[in-house]
């Protein structure tokens, strides 16, 4: 049995057989999830209990302006992300949830029918197909055919992440978007870690290393991605956290587009208005941990976030002012507090 076929059995068997629901899980990594959103609380309550004690994401990713998409869940699991969707998504829209694992998808297609009737919905906006992340073309899911590729922390399962980012990029339109969560580490992940089956299905096992997600990314052809938000990680097992020894471990939940990106900010002097216009956000819009968008009111951004609010699902609601004809070196779009450290230290920063 080769590597991935390895950590593929090991995850089926924690996901399918191991688990009964999310009280099960040794450590947090799985289910340390962001608090929901006020706008999404009403929506997780139409959820089928059963769909939810199967949940095992690490996050929320949830993003802004989808009604009328097209949303691709990876690793939909007993469909919990797929069903809120659903809602957000409403009767025009579609949701396609992939998963690998039998008796996560005999949940979520067992409660299709609650959904739809608890919704209004007059036929179904939601499917599940067996298949694999990294191969989402026997899951018959087309180039350039999904607005939004969204998981919840199921990347790190992955047994060829170079594959899996690949793929996203393929199946996206666009101007499309990647938006997930899951677990990074702060080191690369030992190679007996990698195959343990404990290890691998409470996520920390396949976490990944940030510096070579971010070379997977670019391999891929995605230059430039965002941080929304970033949660420590404890391991309160006694054996996992001995098995972990000095490597940390946090839930992040990451965005990025399918754009021509430069591969650090360069500033062309353009000027971001949010307009407000999206429902759940009328007073400001926050892109990522270092920018937010107040209403009505003028942003310095960078020629890369330009494109981020004006190449995408987004150029309806934000009025983007410049061009790319002249350039004015580089943009410092880092967090405020590590731009004051790069201040002190001389160096310069970048959205990533």
């Amino acid at each position: 049995m080769n590597s991935e076929t390895h950590i593929i059995k090991n995850v089926q068997e924690y996901y399918g057989k191991v688990l009964e629901s999310n009280k099960d899980l040794k450590t947090s990594a799985c289910c340390l999830a962001d608090a929901l959103p006020a706008h999404l609380r009403p929506l997780l309550n139409n959820i089928h209990k059963e769909v939810k004690d199967k949940f095992y994401g690490c996050g929320s990713p949830l993003p802004l302006a989808l009604e009328g998409k097209t949303i691709l869940d990876l690793g939909c699991g007993t469909g919990r992300d797929c069903y809120l969707f659903s809602q957000l998504v409403g009767p025009k829209g579609r949701v396609i949830g992939v998963d690998m694992t039998d008796e996560q998808l005999a949940v979520a297609n067992r409660h299709v029918d609650f959904h739809m009737e608890k919704f209004g919905y007059p036929e179904p906006n939601v499917e599940f197909r067996k298949g694999f992340i990294e191969d989402l073309d026997a899951a018959k899911i087309a180039d350039a055919s999904v607005d939004v590729v969204v998981s919840n922390c199921v990347f790190n399962l992955s047994s060829n992440k170079q594959k899996l980012f690949n793929e996203v990029l393929r199946v996206l339109k666009p101007g499309g978007e990647l938006y997930f969560s899951d677990v990074f580490s702060s080191r690369r992940i030992p190679d007996h870690l990698r195959h343990d089956p404990v290890m691998i299905g409470e996520c920390l096992g396949g976490a990944l290393y940030v510096e070579d997600f971010r070379r997977t990314l670019r391999a891929a052809g995605i230059l430039d991605y965002r941080v929304i938000s970033k949660t420590p990680m404890t391991l309160d097992d006694p054996g996992i956290s001995q098995k972990a020894g000095m490597i940390d471990f946090c839930s992040m939940t990451i965005r990025a587009f399918k754009c021509e990106f430069e591969d650090i900010c360069e500033n062309f002097g353009h000027a971001a208005y949010y307009l407000g216009t999206i429902a759940e956000s009328p007073h400001a819009f926050v892109l990522d941990d270092h920018h937010t968008f107040p209403t009505g009111l003028p942003v310095a951004v960078c020629g890369n976030t330009a494109k981020m609010l004006s190449e995408t699902r987004f150029g309806e609601h934000f009025r983007v002012v410049g061009d790319f004809s002249t350039h004015y070196g580089p943009f410092d779009c880092s967090p405020a507090d590590a731009a004051a450290n790069a201040s002190s230290n001389g160096d310069s920063g970048a959205c990533c």
